[in-house]
């Protein structure tokens, strides 16, 4: 076994206060522990482009930049559309999932200098942004008649008037201490942090020129076992392109089930400025450079099939979902949006941004 440069993300049950903001972890699911806390994206900045709902949080990831003075803090977001019909489109321009990054220096009007006590139980840094008491992003709408609930859409306000609300609200405010109940279990995932360690892995000695050679006979004479070997040559160029093409496919995609095999529960992996594990031949033609300092993104992350198994939504379904950033990892005030490209395993091309 070699370790690789790759880190290997998986899930772990974790206190919930743990997960806040302010102790810097990376997780799946719950409501977003967000960084920069002035400057949250707007509601529209996190509509799907398809749908026009709003988007569901899905992970985040706290990735800082070494030797970045104004990246100490960095974390990434991912957020995907919770409609049925997105999840099965294949339109690139869809943006049905969004990445966003936002990074702060280790001195900042949020946070402290020194870290976090982990041992003593603590409260999240507050947001001085009201959010949206259904997912947790911005929320500048209030309720109309209690006026002392927010939320970010008309379409979470209706889900939470018909789950909880509708009983609690008044015009004189809320009749309970406790407000809303927490009834948006619909909405946001099982609350996992995710947990690294570097990738051990003993690649499979190449075939010798001989090998290789015995194993392309064995090939042809399975073709003739079932008539095709003799066909292929009076096949139309379509079909022989076809077939070159689903050889090419099989081959990636017992390239990704090998190289995952020694770690089937793996939801993450990360490796800024590496290569992604491809499960099939369709990629990005080319990866969009930085729209706020115009230098070019490099591959970050990516998400692997097996979170959604912890997931409980049979809606949503990807191959892989693979992220890129800006090399720089520039100045932003708040949050970026980046590059996100979704690869299934059939040939659909399915890139976000």
């Amino acid at each position: 076994m070699e370790t690789t440069s790759v880190d290997l993300g998986f899930l772990e049950p974790c206190e919930p206060w743990l997960l806040t903001n302010k102790f810097f972890r990376s997780k799946v699911g719950g409501k977003p522990a967000w960084l920069e806390l002035k400057r949250l994206p707007k509601p529209e900045d996190l509509l799907c482009g398809q749908c026009n709902e709003p988007l569901g949080f899905l992970c985040q990831v706290y990735a800082p930049v070494e030797g970045n003075d104004n990246s100490f803090h960095r974390t990434l977001y991912l957020f995907v559309c919770l409609t049925p019909a997105c999840n099965q489109t294949a339109n690139p321009e869809a943006r049905t999932i969004k990445v966003l990054r936002s990074q702060l220096p280790r001195k900042n009007e949020f946070y402290a200098y020194d870290p976090p006590d982990e041992t003593t139980e603590s409260p999240a840094v507050k947001s001085p942004v009201p959010l949206c008491v259904v997912c947790g992003c911005r929320g500048p709408k209030l309720c109309s008649r209690c006026k002392a609930i927010n939320y970010c859409s008309a379409s979470h306000q209706r889900l939470d008037w018909k789950a909880a609300h509708k009983s609690v609200c008044s015009e004189e405010g809320l009749t309970t201490s406790s407000g809303t109940a927490s009834t948006t279990s619909s909405l946001l995932f099982p609350e996992f942090e995710i947990i690294t360690e570097a990738e051990e892995y003993e690649p499979k000695a190449k075939l010798s020129e001989e090998e290789n050679t015995k194993r392309q006979l064995a090939e042809l004479e399975r073709l003739k076992r079932e008539g095709k070997a003799g066909a292929l040559d009076d096949l139309p160029d379509a079909e022989l392109d076809q077939y070159a093409s689903d050889q090419v496919e099989d081959k990636t995609f017992d390239k990704f089930k090998e190289r995952i095999s020694a770690d089937p529960e793996q939801v993450l992996r990360y490796e800024r400025g590496g290569k992604p594990l491809w499960l099939s031949p369709v990629v990005p033609k080319q990866i969009p450079h930085c729209e706020r300092c115009t230098g070019p993104r490099v591959f970050e992350f990516q998400i692997m099939p097996q979170m959604l198994n912890s997931l409980n939504n049979d809606q949503l379904d990807w191959g892989t979902l693979v992220c890129y950033t800006c090399s720089a990892s520039c100045d932003v005030e708040g949050y970026a949006e980046e590059f996100i490209f979704r690869q299934d395993v059939l040939n659909t091309d399915t890139a976000n941004k």
